[in-house]
């Protein structure tokens, strides 16, 4: 029964900001990779940044500097601080949780730049 429960997307300005979160509704045991990924109109999912082993790491040049991302272990909660967004940044943006044994996703939530 263990999902993962997202939020924080919908519209926003060219320029503003969202914090996406994601958050195991059951106990997830033993993760050791987060990930957020995300897919815009037309295109294939992508990764877009990931924690793994204590290690962040940024998959994307043209979020560097702008997005962050950020786990509470405590909560299996994954996070995605997302500032100066832009319009080429619109997709469903999709969470990962995965242990050695079992890969877990969210639904995606759509993030939508537009003025």
């Amino acid at each position: 029964q263990v999902q993962l429960v997202e939020s924080g997307g919908g519209l926003v300005q060219p320029g503003g900001s969202l914090r996406l979160s994601c958050a195991a509704s059951g106990s997830i045991f033993g993760v050791n990779v987060m990930g957020w990924y995300r897919q815009a109109p037309g295109k294939e999912r992508e990764l877009v940044a990931s924690i793994s082993g204590g290690a962040i790491t940024n998959h994307r040049e043209s979020v560097k500097g702008r997005f962050t991302i950020s786990r509470d272990n405590a909560k299996n909660t994954l996070y995605l601080q997302m500032n100066s967004l832009k319009p080429e940044d619109t997709a469903v943006y999709y969470c990962q949780m995965s242990t050695s044994f079992m890969i877990y996703w969210g639904k995606g939530t759509l993030v939508t730049v537009s003025s």
